[in-house]
């Protein structure tokens, strides 16, 4: 009876697994395409994200070349060249070389001293949401100065004062704005902190520092005399 009982349950396992070896084959033969498909699609997608990656590096590269040539051409007034470089950039589809194409068209309309059109270009670039902050910045301080003297201190304020923070990249431009619209605007006490601020920053330009240490004592506020010393020094 044991032997028996042995036997029946090698046989009922031999039954079991062949059972589910046609199991398995049947599915196999249902689905096991499908699978087949599936995984070649994901490899597939894996192989063209891939390129995708490799491709936007590349293209990057591309675009990188054409800005660079589009300045120096504008640099070395060969406009037509600077022109059609810029005109690439801007349908490249990528924002951040098209704002930069947008600001070396800005910059060529002022070397030639078309303020207006140069002023329009940068507002451009300032009102365009989908570009960089820096860049829209940089248009805004750049139409700003060009704009200075047709503007009410108050719209010069409003412009400049979020960028007239100290430790800011803008804060030397911006800063000496606002303050000068300050005085235009007869308030001297909020001018003269600001100049002195200026003069304070080490990584403000030489001569923006100079200008600002002048402004601020010409208004009541002592710069440190080693700092005077140096911005006496920087405008010889």
């Amino acid at each position: 009876m044991a032997q028996n009982k042995e036997v029946d349950e090698a046989f009922l396992r031999e039954v079991d697994d062949e059972l589910r070896r046609d199991q398995l084959a049947g599915w196999w033969r249902r689905w096991g395409r499908w699978l087949v498909v599936l995984v070649g699609l994901g490899l597939i997608a894996l192989a063209a994200w891939l390129w995708w990656q490799e491709e936007q590096k590349r293209q990057a590269g591309l675009l990188g070349e054409t800005l660079v040539q589009a300045f120096q051409s504008a640099e070395s007034g060969n406009e037509t060249r600077a022109i059609a470089g810029f005109s690439e950039l801007k349908l490249s589809g990528n924002n951040a070389y098209r704002a930069a194409a947008m600001l070396g068209e800005a910059e060529m309309a002022a070397k030639q001293g078309d303020a207006k059109k140069a002023a329009d270009a940068f507002g451009k670039v300032a009102a365009d949401m989908n570009v960089p902050e820096a860049y829209r910045n940089l248009a805004l301080v750049r139409q700003t100065a060009l704009q200075f003297d047709s503007l009410k201190p108050a719209q010069v304020i409003a412009r400049m004062k979020p960028l007239a923070i100290a430790g800011g990249p803008w804060f030397a431009s911006a800063g000496e704005m606002t303050a000068i619209a300050y005085l235009n605007d007869n308030k001297p006490d909020l001018a003269g902190p600001l100049f002195a601020a200026i003069a304070k920053d080490k990584d403000a330009p030489a001569s923006a520092r100079s200008r600002a240490a002048q402004m601020a004592v010409a208004l009541g506020i002592d710069v440190a005399p080693d700092q005077a010393a140096g911005e006496a020094g920087a405008t010889e």
